[in-house]
């Protein structure tokens, strides 16, 4: 039977996803039949894997890249629960990769969670068969006391799993010691005895300064500091919308890569409400001399070089959302390219039809913001696939070729309408459209294909009269580097090796 590692933590956001990742690789480095786990995410940040059957599925987006650290085929067992909020206080519930149906959490709990926990153990078992270690995840904090009797991700996993547990603190927060110290107080006995090890991530500074702290916190609790994790970004797509401005406010990321903001290119991404698989941007947030500004739907962007909506968990909602905000009125007078990627794009054509299927109440349809001359039609049914399109480069990606590869999940049928302007074309496959200066897809990863980011960054710096600064030489495998971050504290990785 399989050793599992329960990678859980004090709080969201802590690392968990990071030293998931990093145990995964390193371990596989070390010639370790690995797989990730997470036995239920709450996450709008998808990809596509597949399902025990063979079909196509959703897993969370760090299950996924787990999965690849560990050079595995990402597979609906590493997250067999996934949960996509879609807002009105109600989530999508993804079992074994497949679509259920949307429920308020009093409903999960009450009607669905026995299924869920049946579908996490038998998935967890089929891993524990195949391989010689589960690095599981964790979900938010291990020690949510309103939810141990029903913590599938943590709790549960720790129990069926009869997994050792590494918790995990955040110290760039600052209250560390008190947030480690709490959580191991207030865990379930016999889930308090699992714990083999604590670690910190995201530190800064003397170690030397630390020390002491780390000597008393282990003699209060009796439980090892196993490592000490520098605050550095390996590069790894994040998992929830937690990395984002909150709504109604602006931020950018990019700006450390020694270009100054003036030689720099910025676009800017709308902040929808309910935004999911907002990693898309990354990609392009990584390129040198570009910065991916978030904009609230009433936030400016005038000054950007171009902009960006990205996907949404309810299409409907979010449009309504953008026309109070007066977003069309901006838009209309925005002077550069603009792109859609999967709901997003639905938002830029003409119309939405059958929106009931999608929205929180019984409309039948809106009028689009009639950027793209196509509309969308919703349907219960959801395509989940990954796929690979011929690229013709027109529009935002004038002078990209060859293929582009990435992921397709989205409800909804997207064609031209009768009036689709002679200049449209179809540059990445059959439901995909463009203009001069609009561009929708339904390709998640889009941004990821080297052909079309090169092409899209190199027309925003043509437009702007700039020269584009020399590409950097890579920083090396976002893999590579979070392993390279638990193997300087080796009690990490020796907590997982098989004995």
């Amino acid at each position: 039977m399989a050793r599992t590692l329960l990678v859980a933590g004090t709080a969201s956001h802590v690392g968990k996803s990071t030293v998931a990742a990093g145990i995964c690789r390193a371990l596989a480095d070390r010639g370790v039949d690995v797989a990730p786990f997470k036995a239920q995410n709450m996450s709008n940040n998808a990809r596509v894997a597949r399902t025990p059957d063979g079909e196509w599925g959703e897993i969370g987006v760090s299950q996924h890249v787990q999965a690849r650290a560990a050079r595995v085929a990402p597979t609906t067992d590493h997250n067999p629960v996934l949960l996509k909020p879609r807002g009105g206080g109600e989530s999508q519930l993804i079992v074994d990769g497949e679509a259920v149906g949307h429920y308020a959490a009093g409903d999960y709990y009450d009607d669905h969670w026995e299924r869920a926990r049946a579908a996490a153990v038998a998935a967890h078992e089929r891993l524990a068969a195949a391989h010689d270690v589960i690095v599981a995840e964790g979900a938010g904090s291990i020690a949510e006391i309103n939810l141990h009797d029903r913590d599938l991700a943590n709790v549960e996993t720790a129990r069926f799993a009869d997994a050792d547990v590494l918790v995990v603190a955040d110290i760039e927060r600052g209250g560390a010691f008190a947030s480690l110290y709490g959580a191991l107080e207030l865990l379930p006995d016999d889930v308090r005895e699992r714990v083999v090890g604590a670690a910190f991530t995201k530190f800064r500074g003397d170690r030397a300064i630390l020390d002491p702290g780390i000597d008393e916190i282990e003699a209060r609790t009796g439980v090892p500091v196993l490592g000490v994790l520098p605050h550095d970004d390996p590069g790894l797509p994040d998992e929830d919308s937690l990395s984002l401005p909150e709504r109604g406010e602006t931020a950018t990321v990019g700006g450390d890569d020694g270009v100054p903001d003036e030689r720099a290119v910025t676009v800017a991404a709308v902040r929808l409400p309910r935004v999911s698989n907002a990693t898309d941007l990354a990609p392009l947030a990584a390129v040198p001399g570009v910065r991916v500004r978030y904009v609230p739907p009433d936030g400016r962007f005038d000054d950007a070089n171009a902009l960006v909506l990205p996907g949404t968990k309810n299409t409907v909602d979010d449009l309504r959302a953008l026309r109070d905000a007066g977003f069309g009125d901006r838009l209309r007078d925005f002077d550069g390219p603009v792109v859609g990627v999967c709901g997003g794009y639905q938002l830029l054509g003409e119309r939405l039809a059958n929106a009931s299927v999608e929205a929180t109440d019984d409309t039948d349809s809106l009028d689009g913001l009639g950027v793209l001359p196509v509309e969308t039609r919703f349907a219960p049914s959801k395509r989940v696939e990954r796929v690979t399109r011929s690229v013709s480069g027109v529009g935002p990606i004038a002078g990209a070729s060859g293929t582009a590869s990435g992921y397709e999940i989205h409800a909804g049928r997207t064609t031209w309408t009768d009036a689709a302007r002679d200049d449209a074309s179809r540059p990445l496959g059959p439901e995909s459209a463009a203009t001069a200066d609009a561009l929708g897809t339904y390709l998640h990863d889009v941004f990821a294909n080297e052909s079309i980011r090169d092409a899209f960054v190199d027309g925003l710096y043509e437009r702007a009269g700039r020269e584009r600064p020399a590409r950097d030489a890579e920083r090396g495998s976002p893999y590579e580097r979070a392993a390279a971050l638990v193997e300087a504290s080796e009690g990490l990785v020796t907590a997982a090796t098989p004995d």
